[in-house]
Protein backbone atom coordinates (compact mmCIF):
# COMPACT_ATOMS: atom_id res chain seq x y z
CA UNK A 1 0.00 0.00 0.00
CA UNK A 2 1.45 3.62 -1.21
CA UNK A 3 1.98 6.52 0.82
CA UNK A 4 -1.21 8.60 -1.00
CA UNK A 5 -3.27 5.39 -0.81
CA UNK A 6 -2.67 5.10 3.66
CA UNK A 7 -2.95 8.78 3.62
CA UNK A 8 -6.56 8.40 1.38
CA UNK A 9 -7.30 5.50 3.19
CA UNK A 10 -7.19 7.33 6.42
CA UNK A 11 -9.33 10.63 5.46
CA UNK A 12 -11.95 8.17 4.32
CA UNK A 13 -12.33 7.05 8.05
CA UNK A 14 -11.91 10.39 9.65
CA UNK A 15 -14.70 11.62 7.31
CA UNK A 16 -16.72 8.37 8.45
CA UNK A 17 -16.46 9.41 11.76
CA UNK A 18 -17.26 13.10 11.63
CA UNK A 19 -20.41 11.86 9.46
CA UNK A 20 -21.45 9.29 11.89
CA UNK A 21 -21.28 11.44 14.77
CA UNK A 22 -23.06 14.47 13.26
CA UNK A 23 -25.64 11.66 11.86
CA UNK A 24 -25.73 10.89 15.49
CA UNK A 25 -26.32 14.79 17.08
CA UNK A 26 -28.61 15.42 14.12
CA UNK A 27 -30.74 12.64 14.74
CA UNK A 28 -30.93 13.88 18.37
CA UNK A 29 -31.87 17.24 17.72
CA UNK A 30 -34.91 16.08 15.21
CA UNK A 31 -35.83 13.56 17.92
CA UNK A 32 -35.80 16.31 20.35
CA UNK A 33 -37.75 18.20 17.99
CA UNK A 34 -40.24 15.51 17.75
CA UNK A 35 -40.56 14.14 21.30
CA UNK A 36 -37.85 14.94 24.18
CA UNK A 37 -39.96 13.18 27.45
CA UNK A 38 -37.84 10.11 27.36
CA UNK A 39 -34.56 12.17 26.65
CA UNK A 40 -35.56 14.62 29.21
CA UNK A 41 -36.65 11.60 31.92
CA UNK A 42 -33.57 9.57 31.20
CA UNK A 43 -31.07 13.32 31.79
CA UNK A 44 -32.91 14.45 34.36
CA UNK A 45 -34.41 17.66 35.24
CA UNK A 46 -31.22 19.55 34.43
CA UNK A 47 -31.98 18.18 30.68
CA UNK A 48 -34.80 19.87 31.12
CA UNK A 49 -33.61 23.59 31.94
CA UNK A 50 -31.05 22.91 29.28
CA UNK A 51 -33.59 22.17 26.40
CA UNK A 52 -35.80 25.28 28.01
CA UNK A 53 -32.97 28.08 28.14
CA UNK A 54 -30.01 26.87 25.58
CA UNK A 55 -32.09 26.17 22.71
CA UNK A 56 -30.17 22.99 22.46
CA UNK A 57 -32.74 21.57 20.18
CA UNK A 58 -31.76 24.16 17.32
CA UNK A 59 -27.84 23.58 18.54
CA UNK A 60 -27.93 19.58 17.87
CA UNK A 61 -29.59 20.44 14.71
CA UNK A 62 -27.25 22.89 13.34
CA UNK A 63 -23.90 21.23 14.85
CA UNK A 64 -25.25 17.81 13.26
CA UNK A 65 -25.85 19.14 10.23
CA UNK A 66 -22.54 20.93 9.65
CA UNK A 67 -20.55 17.78 10.54
CA UNK A 68 -22.79 15.32 8.17
CA UNK A 69 -22.70 17.87 5.75
CA UNK A 70 -18.42 17.86 6.58
CA UNK A 71 -18.11 14.14 6.49
CA UNK A 72 -19.59 14.08 2.91
CA UNK A 73 -17.12 16.86 1.24
CA UNK A 74 -14.18 15.20 2.85
CA UNK A 75 -15.46 11.78 1.58
CA UNK A 76 -16.42 12.75 -1.54
CA UNK A 77 -13.09 14.78 -2.11
CA UNK A 78 -11.00 11.89 -1.48
CA UNK A 79 -13.29 9.08 -2.95
CA UNK A 80 -13.22 11.49 -6.03
CA UNK A 81 -9.79 12.80 -5.56
CA UNK A 82 -11.21 16.28 -6.15
CA UNK A 83 -8.97 19.52 -5.25
CA UNK A 84 -11.85 21.53 -4.95
CA UNK A 85 -13.88 19.51 -2.55
CA UNK A 86 -10.27 18.46 -0.59
CA UNK A 87 -9.39 22.37 -0.33
CA UNK A 88 -13.40 22.97 0.78
CA UNK A 89 -12.80 20.57 3.77
CA UNK A 90 -9.69 21.60 4.38
CA UNK A 91 -11.31 25.25 4.73
CA UNK A 92 -14.04 24.32 6.98
CA UNK A 93 -12.27 22.64 9.48
CA UNK A 94 -9.83 25.44 9.74
CA UNK A 95 -12.65 28.07 10.02
CA UNK A 96 -14.07 25.92 12.70
CA UNK A 97 -10.41 25.22 14.37
CA UNK A 98 -9.74 28.97 14.96
CA UNK A 99 -13.41 29.86 16.03
CA UNK A 100 -12.78 27.43 18.68
CA UNK A 101 -9.29 28.26 19.69
CA UNK A 102 -10.63 31.90 20.06
CA UNK A 103 -13.58 31.09 22.16
CA UNK A 104 -11.32 29.27 24.33
CA UNK A 105 -9.26 32.20 24.64
CA UNK A 106 -12.24 34.57 25.39
CA UNK A 107 -13.84 32.52 27.42
CA UNK A 108 -10.36 32.46 29.69
CA UNK A 109 -9.74 36.27 29.61
CA UNK A 110 -13.28 37.17 30.42
CA UNK A 111 -14.27 34.62 33.10
CA UNK A 112 -16.19 37.31 35.09
CA UNK A 113 -18.41 37.97 32.05
CA UNK A 114 -19.28 34.77 31.85
CA UNK A 115 -20.39 34.49 35.18
CA UNK A 116 -22.04 38.27 34.44
CA UNK A 117 -23.74 36.30 32.02
CA UNK A 118 -25.07 33.68 34.18
CA UNK A 119 -26.30 36.20 36.72
CA UNK A 120 -28.22 37.75 34.49
CA UNK A 121 -30.44 34.72 33.69
CA UNK A 122 -30.20 33.18 37.56
CA UNK A 123 -31.31 35.68 39.20
CA UNK A 124 -34.55 36.97 37.26
CA UNK A 125 -35.26 33.45 37.93
CA UNK A 126 -34.91 32.69 41.41
CA UNK A 127 -36.58 36.55 42.10
CA UNK A 128 -40.02 35.93 40.09
CA UNK A 129 -39.76 31.87 39.32
CA UNK A 130 -38.61 29.96 42.17
CA UNK A 131 -41.50 28.31 44.29
CA UNK A 132 -44.17 29.15 41.47
CA UNK A 133 -42.84 27.65 38.29
CA UNK A 134 -42.08 23.53 39.06
CA UNK A 135 -39.64 23.23 36.62
CA UNK A 136 -37.24 26.21 37.97
CA UNK A 137 -38.29 25.18 41.73
CA UNK A 138 -37.43 21.54 40.86
CA UNK A 139 -34.38 22.61 39.23
CA UNK A 140 -32.83 24.66 42.06
CA UNK A 141 -33.96 22.48 44.89
CA UNK A 142 -32.18 19.58 43.75
CA UNK A 143 -28.89 22.01 42.78
CA UNK A 144 -28.83 23.29 46.39
CA UNK A 145 -29.47 20.41 47.20
CA UNK A 146 -26.72 18.01 45.90
CA UNK A 147 -24.26 20.53 46.33
CA UNK A 148 -25.14 22.41 50.31
CA UNK A 149 -25.24 25.74 48.31
CA UNK A 150 -27.98 28.63 48.11
CA UNK A 151 -29.04 30.59 45.60
CA UNK A 152 -26.36 31.94 42.80
CA UNK A 153 -24.29 34.24 44.65
CA UNK A 154 -25.71 33.83 48.32
CA UNK A 155 -28.87 33.68 50.17
CA UNK A 156 -29.56 37.61 48.48
CA UNK A 157 -30.82 36.28 45.61
CA UNK A 158 -34.19 34.66 47.40
CA UNK A 159 -34.56 38.48 49.10
CA UNK A 160 -37.29 40.34 48.23
CA UNK A 161 -38.25 37.85 46.01
CA UNK A 162 -41.81 35.75 45.56
CA UNK A 163 -40.87 33.13 47.10
CA UNK A 164 -40.24 35.25 50.35
CA UNK A 165 -43.43 37.41 50.08
CA UNK A 166 -44.99 34.16 49.15
CA UNK A 167 -43.82 32.15 52.93
CA UNK A 168 -43.63 35.15 55.28
CA UNK A 169 -39.94 36.28 54.33
CA UNK A 170 -38.93 33.02 54.73
CA UNK A 171 -36.16 31.85 52.58
CA UNK A 172 -35.55 28.18 50.95
CA UNK A 173 -34.30 25.58 54.13
CA UNK A 174 -30.86 25.05 51.82
CA UNK A 175 -30.38 28.77 52.85
CA UNK A 176 -29.61 27.95 56.24
CA UNK A 177 -27.18 25.43 58.04
CA UNK A 178 -30.06 23.59 59.69
CA UNK A 179 -31.50 22.62 56.53
CA UNK A 180 -35.25 23.31 58.32
CA UNK A 181 -37.58 25.99 57.26
CA UNK A 182 -38.48 28.66 58.12
CA UNK A 183 -35.30 29.70 56.97
CA UNK A 184 -34.97 33.27 58.30
CA UNK A 185 -32.54 36.26 56.15
CA UNK A 186 -31.27 36.31 59.29
CA UNK A 187 -30.42 32.99 60.44
CA UNK A 188 -28.62 32.83 56.43
CA UNK A 189 -26.97 35.87 56.86
CA UNK A 190 -25.32 34.60 60.62
CA UNK A 191 -24.99 31.15 59.67
CA UNK A 192 -23.89 31.36 55.41
CA UNK A 193 -23.90 28.98 53.12
CA UNK A 194 -22.25 29.27 49.65
CA UNK A 195 -23.99 29.85 46.53
CA UNK A 196 -23.87 27.76 43.84
CA UNK A 197 -22.42 29.01 41.30
CA UNK A 198 -18.95 29.12 43.91
CA UNK A 199 -19.53 24.78 44.21
CA UNK A 200 -20.11 24.73 40.30
CA UNK A 201 -17.05 26.43 39.51
CA UNK A 202 -15.08 23.93 41.91
CA UNK A 203 -16.52 21.27 40.17
CA UNK A 204 -15.77 22.13 37.04
CA UNK A 205 -11.90 23.23 38.36
CA UNK A 206 -11.78 19.36 39.67
CA UNK A 207 -12.42 18.29 36.27
CA UNK A 208 -10.07 20.39 34.01
CA UNK A 209 -7.91 17.33 33.65
CA UNK A 210 -11.05 15.77 31.47
CA UNK A 211 -12.13 18.69 30.34
CA UNK A 212 -8.61 19.43 28.49
CA UNK A 213 -8.81 16.13 27.72
CA UNK A 214 -11.27 16.00 25.16
CA UNK A 215 -10.40 19.53 24.02
CA UNK A 216 -7.40 18.50 22.95
CA UNK A 217 -8.50 15.28 21.49
CA UNK A 218 -11.04 17.35 19.36
CA UNK A 219 -8.37 19.84 18.45
CA UNK A 220 -6.07 16.71 17.63
CA UNK A 221 -8.92 15.11 15.57
CA UNK A 222 -9.33 18.55 13.54
CA UNK A 223 -5.49 18.74 13.18
CA UNK A 224 -5.47 15.18 11.67
CA UNK A 225 -8.34 15.98 9.28
CA UNK A 226 -6.44 18.88 8.18
CA UNK A 227 -3.14 17.66 8.02
CA UNK A 228 -4.50 14.25 5.37
CA UNK A 229 -6.80 16.67 3.33
CA UNK A 230 -3.72 19.35 2.73
CA UNK A 231 -1.56 16.38 2.00
CA UNK A 232 -4.38 14.76 -0.75
CA UNK A 233 -4.62 18.15 -2.02
CA UNK A 234 -0.78 18.68 -2.59
CA UNK A 235 -0.54 15.33 -3.77
CA UNK A 236 -3.24 16.01 -6.32
CA UNK A 237 -1.98 18.94 -7.36
CA UNK A 238 1.35 18.32 -8.08
CA UNK A 239 0.77 15.01 -9.97
CA UNK A 240 -1.90 17.11 -12.12
CA UNK A 241 0.69 19.88 -12.81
Amino acid sequence: MGCFTFVKLMMVLLDLLIFLSGLTVLATGIWLSVDSSFFLQFLGLFSNQIVRFGNVIYLCVAIGGVLVVLGLVGFCGAQKESKWLLLTFFSIVLIIFITEVAAGVVLLANSSFAEEILRLWATPELQNNYGSDPVVTQFWNTTMTELRCCGFSSYVDFVGSKFEEQNGGSLPPACCWTGVAPCSPAEAERRPVEGCFQQILEIVKGQTDVIGGIAAGIGALEIAAMTVSMYLYCHLKNAGS
